[in-house]
């Protein structure tokens, strides 16, 4: 088996998406140039990030670069989540049980739904007037 130097993820959610690069390293991790927990100010998105790592135990084993558009933080979170979790199984396959046990590997399928006609928004009415 020829060993490859990098490791490729795609993930989506909601209207953002990553492209994450895995290689083997130190356990440096950036999105868009900045540092993971800098980009992601938040410790409930750092964690939510680095989760698939944490389930693998890959930590420390890896560096990850991710370039993330789209969408907000939460959503960008998610998606890197996802692009970490399929990287890693290509990584190594025998780390997809753990990921599939914590449903990392699933995309999550909510998108905002969209604004009808006749109406201020996707659910929201105007105000009823009988006369």
């Amino acid at each position: 088996m020829a060993t490859k130097t990098a490791y490729l993820g795609t993930g989506r959610r909601k209207s953002s998406v990553a492209r994450v690069r895995i290689m083997p390293g130190s356990g440096k991790k950036l999105v868009n140039g900045r540092p993971l927990e800098e980009y992601f100010a938040r410790e409930v998105l750092v964690l939510q990030a680095n989760r698939p790592l944490v389930v693998t135990e890959m930590d420390s084993k890896v560096d990850i670069t991710a370039r993330v558009d789209g969408g907000g933080v939460a959503g960008q979170a998610g998606a890197v989540s996802l692009g970490i979790a399929r990287a890693l199984k290509e990584y190594d396959l025998a780390l997809k049980s753990a990921l599939d046990k914590e449903s990392l590997l699933t995309r999550d399928p909510r998108m905002k739904e969209r604004k009808k006609y006749g109406q201020p928004g996707a659910r929201k009415r105007f105000q009823f007037s009988k006369r």
